[in-house]
């Protein structure tokens, strides 16, 4: 396997391993991207082929920083890359270079040699394509996840001050063959801008009208709504790797009563295993302990509610949990429900009291189940000693 597709593997099985799902546009397919736009730059604009494979090699890492997070992707992604390089014994001027390329990806610095104006004309090579809108799109999505939501007015805006203002070509192929399409792009851009005009007038006029009362009126946040959502996801997951733990101790411990039942005990009778007797009890009162609180952990506690209409009224009953709507007869719950999608600040209260009572049996699953994995570690442990002191005694 040649270094690029050594890289190429590494930084897959990273990213899908670490990278969250939410980062919609800096994944391994932007990074499939960049490295096919730095090949055929790289190709046209005559680079060396030592420079070539640093090239390739900062367009493959330059974007795995995002595994910790957005803030410092570029240094992260350094780091990271600075780990393979040591693994794979490349060249100090190699790995220089790449990190350095990788370095420049940041829009702040001004690319000066021939290989950075690639990786920066590559990085942005979407600018002069004809799926630029779509791909733009999934920035937009993933910047939602993190609280940066913007209007269409506003995404529009700022993607046309990006293509004129901030963005140019620094290769002669790109600027040959990506800057029209560019130019195309834009002027879609300002077309849709054209045709947004009434609207921003329209809502001009709405917020002068509202604005004494701006505060409650205004509407929902769409990063308040991510939020919930990204948060019960949390949840569901965190409840889903418990369950997981819990099933795994059960099936362990299963098997092991299960292998001393049918080979260990019954050897027990004979005199010359009775120094096996108290050992076997412990491993299999260890197990069976575990066993125990690894079912507690798992097992279902819902608390059903009587209905009282008054509940309803009062808004105390979790209309989002099962446990509490379902002795209400469909007419009271549609309507009941109605009413809290109609009232915002209702919602909102619901959402956050279904997931802190969530959080609140994680917590419960949680600690069962660190009392079960340190049941079984004790019970291992003492299980071990129980036979040795046992087999030296005899």
């Amino acid at each position: 396997m040649t270094l690029p597709e050594t890289a190429e593997k590494f930084v897959q099985d990273l990213l899908k391993d670490k990278l969250s799902a939410s980062y919609t546009y800096h994944n391994f397919e932007h990074t499939k991207r960049v490295v096919k736009a730095a090949k055929l730059l790289a190709e046209h604009e005559g680079l060396t082929e030592s420079d070539k494979e640093a090239l390739l090699l900062a367009a493959w890492f330059h974007d795995t920083g995002y595994v910790h997070g957005p803030d410092r992707h570029e240094k992260n992604s350094i780091l990271i890359f600075k780990e393979f390089a040591s693994d794979n014994g490349i060249s100090k001027e190699t790995s220089e270079l790449a990190e350095k390329l990788i370095g420049i990806t940041e829009m702040c610095y001004e690319p000066e040699t021939l290989a950075e104006k690639i990786i920066r004309d590559a990085d942005s090579a979407h600018f002069g394509s004809e799926k630029y809108e779509k791909i733009a799109d999934y920035l937009r999505q993933e910047w939602a996840t993190q609280g940066r939501v913007y209007t269409d007015i506003d995404w529009a805006n700022g993607n046309l001050d990006m293509l004129l203002k901030w963005h140019k070509f620094k290769t002669a192929y790109a600027i040959e063959n990506w800057q029209p399409q560019k130019e195309k792009n834009i002027a879609s851009i300002m077309q849709k801008l054209k045709q947004m005009e009434p609207e921003v007038a329209s809502e001009k006029k709405k917020d002068k009208k509202d604005k004494k009362d701006k505060t409650d009126n205004k509407k929902p946040d769409r990063g308040v709504e991510t939020l919930f959502r990204v948060t019960l996801s949390n949840h569901t997951q965190l409840s889903q790797i418990a369950d997981s733990k819990a099933n795994i101790l059960l099936s362990v411990n299963a098997i092991i009563i299960s292998i001393a039942l049918s080979t260990l005990i019954p050897k027990l009778d004979s005199p010359s295993n009775a120094h096996l007797v108290l050992p076997t009890f412990v491993m299999l009162m260890f197990s069976v302990i575990s066993i125990i609180f690894a079912i507690l952990a798992t097992r279902p506690k819902v608390n059903t509610t009587v209905y009282n209409p008054e509940d309803v009224t009062s808004r105390k009953m979790n209309l989002l949990f099962f446990g509490n709507f379902s002795k209400m007869p469909l007419t009271d719950y549609q309507n009941a429900m109605k009413e809290m999608m109609e009232d915002r600040t209702y919602l909102y209260e619901s959402l956050i009291k279904d997931l802190y009572l969530l959080g609140t049996v994680l917590e419960r699953k949680y600690k069962l189940l660190r009392i079960t994995y340190n049941i079984f570690m004790f019970g291992i442990i003492s299980s071990v000693i129980a036979f040795v002191i046992a087999f030296k005694s005899y």
